[in-house]
């Protein structure tokens, strides 16, 4: 239900701009409530245009409204079928998080969840983020602060993503174009074995894997280690329904990283995957050329 005072929020920026704030990057925003004390009910307008980046709200009074889109032209189609994900930090207190579409709030994060730093994701299409400062009497040491990213719904492995459609997560094997597109395009693509499953009741547990080849990582999540066969090992998150073979089949590694963390996506086995892509090698018809030796 929205407050009557909020809708009011709402409509003064909508109709008149409020106070617009634009961050320097375009990327991540930082920003001070110690501008809005004399005035509580505030409201101010934050554009970023970036695939990922962060928000630190220092101090926070009234409320802020935060616009998310991709740095491409909105002819472009790119909105389509893409989500945003956030992650707040364990510190974040201070505020509750809306989504805001044509002046109605529908709450996706209390204030009471923002310290557990899980990960919410909602479709682009849904509104933008109306982050609402809690009324405090004294507003010292409160920071709400959080990390997003814009992440694709569909794709190859998209469907192991636990946050983007939260308890429908499905272990079907990727199909042989998926699997072709994934080792040119996932975050990281290998081939290796499962090691074993961490200790804890995660409903996505990490789990620890080696690699015989590393074929690309967007981020070092994969170390070299040259003491123990030279090989590349790391851990990578994996739904717990799925399962895993561990000291099993060598398996190619493909899939996404998201906050700093790898999550599964295809991962056929590997002699499989030569197969194919020895198959898609003659036929020409491979979108990228690797190297398997």
């Amino acid at each position: 239900m929205l407050r009557p005072w909020a809708a009011q929020w709402i409509t003064a920026v909508l109709l008149y701009g409020a106070v617009a704030q634009y961050s320097s990057d375009q990327c991540s925003w930082r920003g001070s409530g110690l501008s809005h004390e004399t005035h509580r009910r505030d409201v101010e307008q934050i554009y970023l245009r970036c695939s990922q980046g962060y928000l630190e709200w220092l101090y926070p009074t009234g409320a802020i409204i935060v616009n998310l889109r991709p740095n491409t032209e909105p002819s472009s189609g790119h909105m389509a079928g893409l989500h945003v994900c956030i992650k707040p930090h364990t510190y974040s207190q201070g505020s509750n998080v809306y989504l805001e579409r044509a002046g109605d709030l529908t709450l996706l994060l209390p204030e009471r969840d923002l310290a557990q730093g899980t990960v919410r994701c909602f479709s682009l299409t849904e509104g933008a983020l109306f982050v609402e400062a809690i009324p405090q009497t004294d507003i010292s040491r409160r920071i709400t602060a959080f990390q997003y990213e814009l992440v694709p719904s569909q794709g190859p492995g998209a469907h192991m993503y636990p946050y983007l459609h939260p308890g429908i997560v499905t272990c079907k094997p990727c199909s042989d174009e998926e699997v072709l597109l994934a080792v040119c395009t996932s975050d990281f693509a290998g081939s290796g074995i499962f090691q074993g499953v961490t200790s804890g009741t995660n409903d996505h547990p990490p789990v620890v894997v080696t690699l015989s080849r590393l074929f690309r990582q967007k981020s070092r999540v994969f170390a070299w280690s040259g003491a123990r066969g030279r090989r590349w090992s790391g851990r990578i998150n994996v739904p717990a329904q799925c399962g895993v073979d561990p000291e099993g089949d060598e398996y190619l590694f493909t899939g996404s990283i998201h906050f700093g963390e790898a999550w599964l996506g295809c991962a056929p086995r590997y002699k499989d995957f030569l197969r194919l892509y020895m198959r898609a090698q003659k036929a020409g018809t491979n979108p990228c050329e690797i190297d398997t030796n």
